[in-house]
């Protein structure tokens, strides 16, 4: 398939191979479901004149099987601001991820000259400049679908190897016929950065992220997307990843993933 998604019926998908994840052959990968998330809220508050998503805080019940699933989503409340939304992932009959979300209305308000922090800063390196690199991890599927789904350049440290940047480009569509929103764009790298910035040794070790929050300040520009992630281990069988998130213009704003360290 050339998309990572066929929408069958309103909310309803079949997922194809490229949404597979390294763990497990009938797994999909977080971020192709978290991305069909962002896009059922982008649609939810599109009427409401509510272009910005703001937030996205997704709770990962279990993993999404490779086939088909269906999202629920609802506004939760309408303000002249913004509109709080929730909903969920479901597969098999039974929930795979609850989420909220902010939704926000935008408005033209250029930021003063010499505001401090203003203009913020940007990648460490263009991804013209950045390295290509295959995303590959010691153990994982032999058909890792998500590997194709995406493309990716190193823009600072070692990848998979502790903190680093990354730059991701979505190589096919996320839903077959359409083309991906920036939105999209973001959810689909965001849920990487605890396996970019990997300091583990994946043999050894699991580190699966339980959530994830996106915050975004401003709609993002262009097909690239970098994360410059790297990952906290507390000794406690818990960590954290901490993302910076940025398009060729700049940074756009950050995510983080609470992680479930376990040895195997």
């Amino acid at each position: 398939m050339d998309a990572a998604y066929v929408e069958t019926s309103e909310g309803a998908f079949l997922a194809s191979p490229l949404t597979r994840g390294p763990w497990h052959p009938e797994h999909q990968h977080a971020g192709p479901p978290l991305a069909l998330i962002c896009r059922a809220v982008e649609r939810a508050a599109a009427p409401e004149g509510l272009a910005h998503i703001g937030r996205l805080t997704v709770n990962l019940l279990r993993p999404a099987p490779v086939g088909e699933c269906r999202i629920e989503v609802s506004q939760d409340y309408l303000g002249r601001s913004a509109g709080h939304y929730s909903g969920r992932l479901i597969a098999r009959g039974k929930d795979i991820a609850r989420f909220t979300a902010l939704a926000q209305r935008e408005e033209t308000l250029p930021v003063p000259v010499g505001t401090p922090g203003h203009p913020p800063p940007h990648a460490p390196k263009p991804w013209r400049d950045s390295t290509p690199v295959t995303m590959a991890f010691e153990g994982q599927t032999p058909d890792f679908g998500y590997a194709d789904l995406v493309e990716n350049r190193l823009a600072e440290g070692v990848a998979f190897k502790g903190p680093c940047a990354v730059w991701f480009r979505m190589n096919h569509p996320l839903v077959k016929g359409e083309t991906p929103s920036p939105y999209e764009r973001v959810a689909v790298a965001a849920d990487s950065g605890n396996g970019v910035s990997a300091s583990l040794d994946i043999s050894r070790y699991l580190f699966v992220n339980c959530d994830l929050t996106i915050n975004l300040f401003r709609r993002p520009v262009g097909e690239w997307i970098c994360l410059e992630a790297r990952s906290l281990f507390g000794g406690n069988g818990c960590g954290l990843a901490e993302t910076a998130l940025y398009d060729e213009a700049g940074v756009i704003g950050q995510a983080t993933q609470s992680l479930a360290v376990r040895a195997r």
